[in-house]
């Protein structure tokens, strides 16, 4: 299986979504920018509220984004939908290598993913792999109909950002 964003078509830095097997999803995309920038917009709170909340989800923000980004760290973001209630995620790094890789658990739920990403430069661009290995079939079937399918839009906004951004 491979999608690709509605604008990346027409750009060389398209989202590639793959399934691999029953339980692992891994997507790519190459950034024209070095890692430690692609790096910084996902290890830095004010970096990645920039681009993380998918622009197609009308009416939901992310109102709360804790990175506490090294090995044993946590995170938690906070989105709502404009009424009183709001709906966390969470979880702790796993591992941190600046520039190099983050790994970290999903951890609001039984069925969360453990993620990896990792940074790779290539010509001084930066080639960026999001791995979800999920502990049952069920669970990447529902975040391929849910939160996965909002990827390669993300991305797309991270590119946009990592153009407008100085390293």
């Amino acid at each position: 299986m491979t999608q690709q964003g509605d604008t990346a078509a027409a750009t060389p830095n398209r989202t590639s979504v793959e399934r691999r097997g029953t339980r692992e999803l891994v997507v790519t995309r190459v950034f024209d920018a070095p890692p430690a920038l692609v790096y910084r917009a996902w290890s830095e709170s004010d970096l990645f509220r920039r681009w993380w909340m998918p622009r197609s989800a009308v009416g939901v923000s992310l109102v709360a984004c804790d990175l506490d980004m090294r090995t044993g760290g946590k995170y938690r973001l906070e989105f709502s939908a404009g009424g009183p209630d709001t709906m966390a995620f969470y979880g702790k790094y796993l591992e941190v290598v600046p520039n190099e890789r983050i790994v970290w658990t999903n951890d609001e739920g039984e069925e969360g993913a453990v993620t990896t990403v990792t940074f790779a430069e290539q010509d001084g661009k930066t080639l960026l792999t999001f791995h979800e290995a999920y502990p049952t079939a069920e669970a990447l079937e529902e975040a391929l109909q849910g939160s996965a399918a909002a990827l390669p839009e993300q991305l797309e906004q991270l590119d946009e950002l990592l153009s407008a951004t100085d390293a």
